[in-house]
């Protein structure tokens, strides 16, 4: 069994992506990682060459910022690094510049795959996913953050990133077939120095909206004030991945946050009753299927 990683990296440098913490989650398990570098001038592509590891793959690109609808750049970006993946993989592990696997995880994603090689009516892997805010120690609550995504698809020529590239698509346009693992992606894209973390938001809302729109909502204060955009969040349990031991060390911020003062919207209370009674309230960007 051939196992490709990929993944796409823009100014990790000036926005402080873990984008090197995100690849050597995943090197244990690849045989090969691709990784789509942009044309920022900010250090990104050094930061890449740095890893230490004969399996890493540069290809470099440039970002078409006209792609504004929806964050269309995103899954152009992702195609481009899918691309490259290696003919002979059997399937590709997707992970995103703010993303990070457990090292407890991977031998079952691993087996998972072994097993489910054969079966080729599973197209991807769906993993849970612990979101991150304000700091390592604090995970969002809510259904505001999605619970689960693909993050290992079937190496086959027809499948696509899609929308902003959070999900895939296969053959003509249908979402994949997916089985879960027991797995889990640590989500630290909110988690940043805030001033930092407001350069971020800014340029980040450029890949969907206009200039004059991101002026008119989302410039502002130099820092973001965490404390101001979150009604809920439960402390964070369990130790981080190895590999990202040293960012929670250097932390050199504060925020705290007291879970007891959670608020909910109706909304979220009648999608939290909606999954105890064993329904799914929110849009699934897959098929999940049977075991």
């Amino acid at each position: 069994m051939f196992v490709s990683g990929f993944t796409f990296i823009n100014q990790a440098v000036r926005f402080d992506y873990p984008i090197v913490e995100a690849i050597l989650s995943i090197l244990p398990i690849c045989d090969e990682v691709v990784v789509a570098v942009g044309d920022a001038q900010d250090g990104t592509r050094a930061l890449i060459e740095d890893i230490d590891s004969d399996k890493i793959r540069i290809v470099d690109t440039v970002w078409d910022h006209s792609l504004r609808a929806g964050g269309r750049v995103l899954a152009v970006e992702t195609d481009k690094a899918y691309a490259h993946i290696s003919p002979d993989a059997d399937w590709a592990v997707y992970i995103q510049g703010d993303e990070v696997l457990h090292e407890r995880d991977l031998p079952r994603i691993r087996e998972a795959m072994e097993r489910l090689l054969p079966r080729h009516d599973v197209d991807g892997l769906l993993f849970d996913y612990k979101h991150f805010y304000g700091s390592y120690d604090f995970v969002g609550a809510s259904d505001r953050w999605y619970a689960h995504e693909v993050r290992v698809v079937r190496a086959v020529p027809s499948v696509q990133s899609f929308r902003d590239a959070q999900g895939f698509r296969i053959r003509d346009n249908e979402p994949l077939r997916v089985l879960p693992v027991d797995a889990t992606v640590y989500h630290y894209g909110w988690v940043k120095p805030p001033q930092v973390m407001q350069a971020k938001r800014v340029q980040f809302n450029k890949l969907w909206h206009s200039d004059e729109w991101v002026e008119a909502h989302v410039v502002g204060p130099e820092s973001f004030s965490y404390e101001d955009h979150i009604r809920s969040l439960n402390p964070f349990e369990g130790p981080h991945p190895q590999v990202m031991l040293r960012r929670v060390a250097a932390m050199n911020w504060t925020f705290s946050f007291d879970p007891s003062q959670n608020r909910w919207t109706l909304k979220e209370r009648l999608k939290s009753l909606a999954k105890k009674l064993g329904m799914n309230p929110n849009y699934a960007n897959y098929k999940l299927l049977r075991r």
